[in-house]
């Protein structure tokens, strides 16, 4: 097979494709090659563009094959492109006898999922692995120097259950995210009226508002506001911001919950509804409000755990606005509290 044909054949196709003459030279790129390893290439040698080592020893490999043949060698190439990174799978295999292909498959996303997997498993191990050490340094206490001391054994067994606690609500929070992605892309379909929900809410959360001695107000609470929506979820989505208002402002803070009358909103381009709680705790540091709904994210991991929060609750939320086309705001001000805004559309398309 002529130069010219490979040219006329390769140039068109959307993979980023390198060919390789024999004299280790590259003969030709087409335009998706040149945007992953830049232009002005052909005709250099092919160590000053592939420096990589392994996909240098995946050349050398085809080239070393005697004819072309079915042998394709892979290896994985990464490029830096606005400090952002990209990963190629390259088959490398030898044609028309003289020639090395070149063929890049974009596996990016397929690497992201997976760090976002592992993080995801260290992240899980090291949250159940703190509260487990602390329980096994308790028992091997209470089974030797402790057994016949009924005070520390009283105190032991009571760190104990808060540490089983603990466990008990990441492994539920764990389970809820993962029932939330797997519904994420399911249109919810139940009519559901905000000023009922928002109430529900607040009168489960009662026992929390009078421990801490706070007071929750729900603003403009008597419109008729009806969304299609999981009423279930939503419920969710509610309980923890209000919930986490409570639990990390001052005692005897006041949160307000205000439901505003629906309009156009520009962050989710349509009419949608907002509804904000506001409170007026410590606030939080502008550098955290950006990760603030990742899986794990803490802004005060001491105090986080100290509440037995989890670092999953606004994970969760975020998925479930995902699912109702809806967004989460977060604006705060250290020392002058926060406002967490929820924005739902009021129609769905």
């Amino acid at each position: 097979m002529s130069l010219s044909l490979l040219k006329s054949t390769l140039g068109p196709m959307p993979a980023p494709c390198v060919l390789i003459d024999k004299d280790d030279r590259i003969a030709f790129m087409n335009s998706a090659a040149e945007k992953i390893l830049g232009e002005a290439h052909v005709t250099k040698h092919y160590i000053t563009v592939l420096r990589q080592p392994f996909i240098l020893d995946a050349i050398e490999n085809a080239f070393a094959v005697e004819d072309a043949s079915e042998d394709v060698f892979e290896e994985r190439f990464t490029t830096t492109k606005n400090d952002q990174d990209y990963h190629y799978m390259v088959r490398c295999h030898k044609v028309a006898q003289t020639y090395v292909l070149l063929t890049f498959e974009d596996i990016s996303e397929q690497q992201r999922v997976e760090q976002i997997r592992r993080d995801f498993v260290a992240n899980v191990s090291h949250e159940l692995k703190t509260p487990l050490t602390a329980m096994l340094g308790f028992l091997e206490t209470l089974q030797g120097p402790a057994q016949d001391d009924p005070t520390v054994r009283a105190r032991f067994l009571e760190i104990m259950s808060i540490e089983a606690e603990r466990m008990n609500r990441l492994v539920s929070d764990l389970l809820s995210l993962n029932r939330v992605e797997a519904t994420e892309r399911i249109k919810p379909k139940e009519t559901v009226n905000l000023s009922t929900l928002l109430a529900s809410v607040v009168r489960n959360l009662a026992p929390i508002i009078e421990r801490k001695k706070c007071h929750v107000d729900i603003l403009d609470a008597d419109q008729e506001i009806n969304i299609i929506a999981d009423s279930d979820q939503l419920q969710q989505v509610f309980s923890n911001l209000i919930e986490n208002a409570i639990k990390y402002g001052e005692a005897g803070n006041k949160i307000e919950v205000t439901l505003n009358a629906p309009k156009y909103l520009d962050s989710i381009r349509k009419e949608g509804v907002e509804i904000s709680i506001k409170d007026n705790g410590p606030g939080i540091s502008f550098q955290h409000i950006p990760r603030l709904t990742e899986r794990f994210y803490r802004a005060d991991s001491h105090r986080s755990r100290c509440q037995g929060g989890t670092g999953l609750g606004l994970a969760i939320v975020k998925h479930i606005l995902n699912r109702h086309l809806g967004r989460l705001k977060i604006e705060s001000v250290l020392g002058q509290g926060s406002v967490f805004t929820v924005l739902l559309p009021t129609l769905r398309d």
